[in-house]
């Protein structure tokens, strides 16, 4: 089994900062990706952002430019840096991890982006 932690979401004003972050733990020995989805109320949960065991990322386009993902691979840990947040960026975002074709999530943590 694995378990996904999030933390650092949080109110803040447009044009502002927040960096989420997500600490898996457990049996992890052949982990494909971790990531970042988001779901706004009445919306569907869409991918923000991805990043491979080899490195190479995923990025939304209306979150290119603005968030960043990154990772700590030591930790089994994945950070999203998000600048320049707008009132559409507000959503639950969760934590997701696919490992050996079965996907991990995360209980959510609350961005609200105020204008």
């Amino acid at each position: 089994q694995v378990q996904l932690v999030e933390s650092g979401g949080g109110l803040v004003q447009a044009g502002g900062s927040l960096r989420l972050s997500c600490a898996a733990s457990g049996s992890i020995f052949r982990l494909n990706y971790m990531g970042w989805y988001r779901q706004a109320p009445g919306k569907q949960r869409e991918l923000v952002a991805r990043i491979f065991t080899g490195g190479s990322t995923t990025l939304a386009d209306s979150v290119k430019g603005r968030f960043t993902i990154s990772r700590d691979s030591a930790k089994n840990s994945v950070y999203l840096q998000m600048n320049s947040l707008k009132p559409e960026d507000t959503a639950v975002y969760y934590c997701n991890l696919l490992q050996l074709s079965r996907d991990y999530w995360g209980q959510g943590t609350q961005v609200t982006v105020s204008s």
